[in-house]
């Protein structure tokens, strides 16, 4: 298995190289050079298998080898034995072919754990086997951040360094983040919004000099890592809501801002597992739903929600859906890339656009409506939505056809949130590796939004750790 650049301008590479790459070295995505397709029969097989077996077997389509086998299952042993479910994403019935996948039993209680867990560990199982130095840096909308840390802290030879926008993530995820007390660890607080700090990211890592310089790696969903990881419970999910239901297909309706864990479902989809509709669900920041609608990509006014994590207004995966939408043309892609970094916009044609309505169903959520399904949902099954998985479920409603089973993706646990549950007139019992956070110090420093004083950060940062 080789990786290649959505924008065609990187050589061929293998699985590891692509990690450690992160973003392409031409400024777009790394992608596999082929989607792996899954036959019927061994579809059956996997079927039959753990989260940790199935999870070897979905990821060595993809390491081909370059990890021996032995390795890459205590990789994955090792990445969800954290966590607190037997199942790791267990699935559960809420009310008839209505489903929701459980993703907020990892260490921080979010989605993001399922993906970074793992990758934390193959960055460092990669450290040990080349003695590559790892200076990861990412921008996080209130989950990634948490999750990065916890994957990676205490690592040897890791240091990391995560951008959030100051007072607009929730007290949980903030405390999460910057109560780590590690000098491998450096919060930095942008007076600015999640797209502000994507951005910065994006910029230094095309800095290849200072990208170089620093051995700078991604934990962001640009890289393709996370992506995969994702991906294995799409597989685990169907197994187990057919297995109950007899259906066929399955639909999924994911909370979705920066487009990596829908993508994750379409990778899975164009393998080879039976997906029906897959359902974009987004919040008042919807450039995703008004491009599944209107075909065109513009971001607008930024809006702060009650489902923070979603608060994105450019999905830095959006150009990996691009490039299959395109049939692949690089060039194509990369000429429409320059045209949204000069003119703010992309715009398909018609054709296109059915092609995207064929692949994706969309609805974004406002917050009233966020509030009231998790109102309804508690009253009427007693299970309890975070705001996020709120938005999935709303959307569910709105596009899933009656006698159609559907899964949402419950992103993350409701005490992560509990400025919108409380709103909700809900009490909710906060588990004990929460509850105290609120009695540790903080560690973190606010920084204006801009290249220049974030690289004078991770300057000091990474030279002064790579000093000790």
């Amino acid at each position: 298995m080789r990786y290649i650049s959505t924008r065609g301008n990187v050589s061929e590479i293998g699985f590891i190289d692509a990690v450690m790459m992160g973003l392409a070295n031409d400024g777009g995505l790394l992608i596999p050079e082929k989607i792996p397709q899954i036959p019927a029969e061994r579809l059956e097989a996997l079927s039959h298998m753990s989260y940790q077996e199935l999870a070897f077997e979905i990821i060595s389509y993809y390491v081909d080898g370059e990890i021996p086998e032995q390795e890459l299952k205590e990789l994955i042993e090792k990445s969800y034995g954290t966590f607190r479910h037997p199942e790791v994403t267990p699935v559960q019935k809420v009310k008839d072919n209505m489903y929701v996948l459980e993703l907020f039993h990892g260490p921080t209680f979010a989605f993001k754990d399922v993906a970074l867990q793992f990758l934390g560990n193959l960055y460092s199982y990669i450290a040990k086997k080349t003695g590559e130095t790892i200076n990861i840096l990412g921008a996080t909308s209130g989950d990634t951040g948490a999750s990065a840390i916890e994957g990676v802290r205490g690592k040897e030879g890791i240091r990391i360094c995560i951008l959030h926008p100051h007072g607009k993530v929730s007290k949980v995820q903030e405390l999460q983040m910057t109560t780590v007390d590690d000098e491998s660890v450096l919060n930095l607080a942008i007076e600015g919004t999640f797209d502000d700090g994507q951005r910065i990211i994006k910029e230094l890592f095309a800095d290849l000099d200072f990208k170089n310089k620093y051995h700078l790696r991604a934990i962001n969903s640009i890289n393709f890592a996370r992506i995969l990881a994702q991906t294995v419970y799409y597989f685990y999910a169907y197994f187990q809501v057919t297995k109950e239901t007899g259906a066929k297909t399955v639909n999924f309706s994911v909370p979705t801002g920066n487009f990596g864990d829908i993508f994750a479902g379409y990778l899975a989809k164009r393998m080879g597992l039976p997906v029906g509709k897959l359902i974009v669900a987004t919040n008042e920041n919807n450039i995703l739903e008004r491009f599944i609608q209107d075909g065109v990509y513009q971001p607008g006014e930024f809006h702060s929600t009650f489902s923070p994590s979603m608060d994105i207004q450019v999905a830095s995966n959006f150009e990996r859906y691009l490039y299959y939408l395109l049939d692949e043309n690089s060039k194509e892609v990369s000429a429409l890339m320059d045209t949204f970094k000069s003119q703010g916009k992309i715009e398909v044609s018609e054709e296109l656009l059915r092609q995207v309505k064929e692949d994706f169903a969309a609805y974004g959520v406002l917050g009233e409506e966020c509030l009231q399904t998790i109102k309804k949902y508690h009253a009427e099954t007693s299970y309890l939505l975070d705001p996020h998985t709120s938005c999935g479920v709303a959307a569910y409603e709105h596009c899933n056809d009656p006698g159609e089973v559907c899964v949402t993706l419950a992103t993350a646990h409701p005490a992560k949130f509990n400025e919108s549950i409380e709103r909700c007139e809900i009490q909710q019992t906060y588990p004990e590796q929460i509850s105290d956070l609120f009695d540790k110090p903080q560690y973190q420093e606010v920084v204006e939004a801009t290249n220049d004083d974030v690289a004078r950060k991770l300057e000091s940062h990474f030279a002064k750790e790579k000093a000790i």
